[in-house]
């Protein structure tokens, strides 16, 4: 597996990915644009960008901060994502993420699919609200709400969310609300809860945030990663003969 970093810019901002490249990619291969949780690009989405690699996907982990900044502290964290999470911001530096990794020669740029965790499902999520030519969009433990729902027949990716039932911090008066952006986008989507589960459940680390309602679930995560899986397969299929 080829991994090196990437440098792009999104107005003016310098910008820091990880891309990862399967070893036997000798030619245009599917892609996954993978966006952090809100601790930044540390090492659990390079983590798993590695492991989709492993599964036959060109990967890119995208930084949403610039720099390439990470931050292990709550405050931070929070102020970082909310001055990113929604809106122009998060819509360009995600539409140049999405750029770098279609620019890379081993992508076949039909077959391109974006995930993310907690903050970067929201992140995912927008960029796909944004109308961006991908097949598929994967929401880790989101909050999805936004300020610019989709209008009907906008999205062209197929949405996966993969939510913690027992969320504090995405109450199911959200998930009911973006229940019905999909109804009215006319989007094909689906959503999926894991029973016990909390924010973050995806995460080994989750814990140690000290974050009340976040959580890891080794269970709900392991599942969650296989329906993720099952879904990249289905949308990022080569075309029937």
């Amino acid at each position: 597996m080829d991994e090196h970093r990437v440098e792009y810019d999104a107005d003016g901002t310098r910008l820091v990915g990880h891309a990862y490249v399967p070893a036997d990619a000798a030619g245009p291969r599917p892609a996954v644009l993978v966006f952090p949780e809100w601790w930044g690009v540390t090492d659990f989405p390079r983590r798993r960008a590695r492991e989709l690699a492993a599964e036959g996907y060109v990967a890119l982990a995208a930084d949403m901060y610039g720099e390439g900044a990470v931050t292990d502290d709550v405050e931070e964290a929070g102020r970082r994502s909310a001055d990113t999470r929604l809106g122009a911001v998060s819509r360009a530096r995600s539409r140049a993420a999405l750029q770098t990794l279609l620019a890379l020669p081993q992508v076949d740029a039909d077959r391109v699919a974006a995930i993310g965790f907690c903050f970067g499902g929201d992140v995912a999520l927008e960029l796909a609200r944004d109308g961006a030519q991908l097949r598929g969009v994967v929401a880790f433990h989101a909050s999805l709400t936004t300020g610019q729902p989709a209008a009907p027949d906008q999205l062209r990716a197929s949405v996966l969310v993969l939510h913690g039932a027992e969320d504090p911090l995405t109450p199911p008066q959200q998930v009911a609300a973006f229940q019905d952006e999909m109804r009215a986008s006319r989007a094909d989507w689906q959503l999926v809860a894991y029973g016990n589960a909390v924010h973050s459940f995806t995460n080994p680390e989750a814990d140690t945030a000290g974050i009340d309602g976040v959580a890891h679930d080794a269970v709900a995560a392991r599942r969650a990663w296989q329906a993720h899986l099952a879904f990249l397969a289905e949308v990022l299929a080569p075309p029937a003969d």
